[in-house]
């Protein structure tokens, strides 16, 4: 009996490494795309429209997207994507959906060398930009809301046959106007700092991995709105800003979506994302 009983206990001893070895395996075997997902998931939980997660949740999401290259999501850099063709208009960009729910959606843009993503906004939402491979400009800008109360209506030094519609403008602060290459950190922007408002030029063909929470939705009021800039110094408002200065500024006016800039979306082949 007691042999027998010896030998059962190294059975179920047995039994539970192995278990614990398949769990480790497991583990190890979550893919990265996986684990941004359910990073995501715990993170913009309890978040909405205008309120950013902690810092340390922050961190948390850029921790996994600063370690992801295109291989984790299935691309590469020869794929008919990232290949200009000869056309009359601009390069054509494709995005890639990977998730999306009432919390967060995590999508991947793929631009031919070029390619232009125009100047456009996140309203009330923290986004989180991954550069997975090849060389991209980055120009973003914050709103200036406590300059002057008349900010929103410069008077332009206008000559008398200038038609265009000067009215509307908005002062905004230059938040970011480089080139960055991949390898390279996460790019992050807030609710109202990091650059909200931004535009994308592919200097190489690569490709951006997104993430926004709460993503856009038209019914709560976040679409996305396109704007021009202007350089500041074509317009007085009796703003005192040193010339050194005045490139940090620009005057940003609403307008509609370029009717030559078009996304077109196409399928993902990368790790499944196990919804749970």
């Amino acid at each position: 009996m007691g042999t027998e009983k010896n030998i059962s206990d190294m059975k179920d001893k047995e039994y539970n490494k192995s278990k614990k070895r398949r769990r480790r395996r497991r583990r190890r075997d979550v893919s990265r795309v996986q684990k941004l997902y359910e990073t995501c998931k715990q993170i913009f939980a309890n978040c909405g429209p205008g309120v950013v997660p902690s810092p340390e949740n922050v961190e948390r999401v850029k921790a996994v997207l600063d370690n992801m290259t295109e291989a984790d999501v299935g691309l590469m850099p020869n794929m008919p994507y990232f290949k200009s063709t000869l056309s009359d208009g601009p390069p054509k960009i494709m995005y890639l959906h990977l998730h999306e729910c009432d919390k967060f959606s995590i999508g991947i843009f793929c631009l031919p060398p070029s390619a232009v993503i125009p100047l456009h906004n996140h309203p009330g939402m923290t986004v989180f930009s991954k550069l997975l491979f090849g060389k991209m400009h980055i120009k973003s800008y914050d709103w200036v809301d406590n300059l002057l109360p008349h900010q929103s209506t410069p008077s332009a030094n206008i000559s008398d046959n200038d038609t265009r519609d000067w009215t509307g403008l908005r002062l905004a602060k230059l938040k970011k106007n480089s080139e960055f290459t991949a390898p390279c950190k996460t790019s992050i922007l807030y609710p109202a700092d990091g650059g909200n408002m931004h535009c994308f030029t592919a200097r190489t063909a690569c490709a951006v991995l997104d993430v926004l929470g709460p993503p856009y939705c038209d019914p709560e009021g976040r679409h996305c709105q396109y704007y021009y800039d202007f350089p500041f110094p074509n317009f007085s408002d009796g703003l005192s800003v040193p010339e050194e200065q005045q490139n940090k500024y620009a005057w940003l006016k609403e307008g509609e979506k370029p009717e030559d800039f078009t996304v077109d979306g196409a399928l993902y082949s990368g790790p499944d994302i196990i919804v749970n």
